[in-house]
């Protein structure tokens, strides 16, 4: 008899455990879809591909192809509030309703159990910084890849601008590389250009009997450094380890300093076949009209790309990137675009020894929280590089293109994961 007394409430305790935890199933996978469909409405919302009128449709769309438990939780309402650009940024809120149909509790009065979950996803308090790494070298007149690269870098940049909100939302840097980059023979005057080596090079002696320095000076002539205006602009890794390294140029240590090369591809305005480097900027136009201006030419140095795309996005000299605003966050990326194998740099001709030098310039760059992303355009046949898949901050962000056409995609594919990054939280 005590048995049977007790069997009732034991019953219905089991019972309202059973009902509790699918419940709590029903919340979590909620949860889970509205968490899904917010990240989702923040990309639309900032990349300008939905308007304002279509939220709450597209909310509901997104929930129902993402919620899994419909069996428990037939029915949700999905709210979405959407509060546009403020001093604090962008936020869309989704709420989820819905009522859990009991089975053992509604013998105790309760037929049903109300589900709640919410999740507010913001943006615009995320400035992006992104540094633009091409190839300019010879190989890329092959097979249509230069003007390719040109109409996905300019994409890509009309894909980024349109996430602006406001002047310095998001800033773009250009660095084309060859086995040199140009850093703009304007800047001959600057401390943090090392001549030492092109004064050597580049000069006459006081007896035309002698052309280079070694052997006028061995003579007991006199040479004299060319005018350093006549310098064509380009320059070559810094000293080991600064190649690898982020480190701002200083007077007293002259193994931090760029040491001045005379490449003859290197010189100034649209006729230059290397390009100048432009340092952070949200003048799109500017931006584009260099990357038309690009002409492929000489060998492959991705490392001395890759260094001076990260120095671009830091604050200080050389290219003296804007102070960074404390109200907001910010997310810095490299997009490092290359056709083939690394042929030379300023002590190597040998591809590994390169790369070498490279994926320890990698690790650097990503401990320090930049995100860098790869694409190999390869249309010769040439093995799948190792270095830059190495590089890449992670594998989604290694692209293998085959055939140039698909550059223009594979951009509006990383222009895609970057506005991702714009999503605060």
């Amino acid at each position: 008899m005590i048995f049977a007394i007790a069997l009732v409430p034991v019953l219905s305790f089991v019972g309202a455990a059973v009902d509790y935890s699918r419940a709590v199933k029903a919340r979590t996978s909620t949860q889970a879809a509205l968490d899904s469909a917010a990240l989702m409405l923040s990309k639309d919302l900032s990349s300008g591909a939905i308007a304002t009128s279509q939220i709450s449709t597209k909310a509901t769309t997104y929930f129902n192809a993402l919620f899994t438990d419909k069996s428990a939780l037939p029915s949700v309402t999905v709210t979405a509030t959407y509060t546009a650009s403020t001093s604090a940024g962008s936020t869309i809120q989704l709420t989820g309703d819905g009522d859990f149909t009991t089975t053992f509790m509604k013998i105790a009065g309760f037929p049903k159990l109300g589900i709640n979950a919410s999740l507010t996803s913001a943006w615009g308090t995320v400035r992006m910084r992104v540094a633009m790494v091409l190839d300019n070298t010879g190989s890329m007149a092959d097979a249509g890849k230069m003007p390719a690269m040109q109409t996905a870098a300019k994409n890509l940049i009309d894909q980024l601008s349109a996430l602006a909100k406001a002047d310095g939302d998001i800033y773009i840097s250009i660095v084309p590389f060859a086995k040199d980059v140009n850093v703009g023979a304007g800047n001959y005057s600057k401390h943090w250009i090392d001549f030492t080596d092109w004064d050597a090079a580049n000069g006459s002696c006081s007896s035309s009997r002698y052309t280079n320095q070694s052997s006028c000076v061995n003579n007991s002539k006199t040479w004299t450094p060319a005018n350093h205006n006549t310098w064509t602009g380009c320059v070559v890794d810094r000293d080991q380890d600064y190649d690898i390294k982020n480190t701002t140029p200083t007077n007293g240590n002259s193994a931090t300093l760029f040491p001045a090369d005379q490449y003859s591809y290197c010189t100034t305005g649209s006729s230059a076949y290397l390009q100048p480097i432009v340092p952070l900027s949200y003048n799109w136009s500017s931006l584009k009209t260099v990357i038309d201006n690009m002409k492929p030419t000489g060998n492959t140095n991705q490392g001395i790309g890759l260094a001076w795309g990260w120095t671009t996005l830091s604050t200080g000299d050389p290219t003296n990137a804007p102070a960074k605003d404390s109200n907001y966050t910010y997310k810095d990326a490299i997009v490092l675009l290359y056709d083939g194998l690394n042929t030379q740099n300023r002590w190597y001709s040998n591809a590994s020894q390169i790369d070498a030098r490279q994926m320890k310039l990698c690790d650097n760059a990503k401990a320090a929280n930049i995100t860098i992303y790869t694409v190999q355009v390869n249309t010769g046949g040439d093995p799948t590089s190792g270095v830059l898949q190495y590089c890449a901050s992670s594998t989604d962000k290694f692209y293998l293109v085959r055939s140039a056409s698909q550059t223009v995609s594979v951009f509006q594919s990383i222009g895609t994961s970057l506005s991702k990054l714009r999503v605060a939280r």
